[in-house]
């Protein structure tokens, strides 16, 4: 009953900074976190940062000091700022959501990240 949509990425060199933004839309207003994720090709997706409803966040060891991710909860929307961006950085970011039993099974679209010279 959520849909994602992810916008915001581009292609940038390195040490360069993105912004990206995910609006979630639809019947389920009980979200008790939001999160976004990522994945290259020919690789797993992982979590790169987190936050709940309360406002505590985590970032994975790869991104913390550099990436921050914001909430507004009225506008059902999270962020994700990406500063000193490296190549290893590229891949095709999602958001998602915990409803309260666990993330969602359901992806947007993501939108892609591209870091290089």
């Amino acid at each position: 009953q959520v849909q994602f949509v992810e916008s915001g990425g581009g292609s940038v060199q390195p040490g360069g900074s993105l912004r990206l933004s995910c609006a979630a839309s639809g019947s389920i207003f009980s979200i008790d976190a939001l999160g976004w994720f990522r994945q290259a090709p020919g690789k797993q997706r992982d979590m790169v940062a987190s936050v709940t409803n309360r406002g505590v966040k985590n970032y994975a060891g790869a991104v913390k000091g550099r990436f921050t991710i914001s909430r507004d909860n009225a506008k059902r929307t999270v962020s994700l700022q990406m500063n000193s961006l490296k190549p290893e950085d590229t891949a095709v970011y999602y958001c998602n959501a915990v409803y309260g039993t666990g993330w969602s099974d359901s992806w947007g679209q993501g939108t892609q990240v591209t870091v290089s010279s």
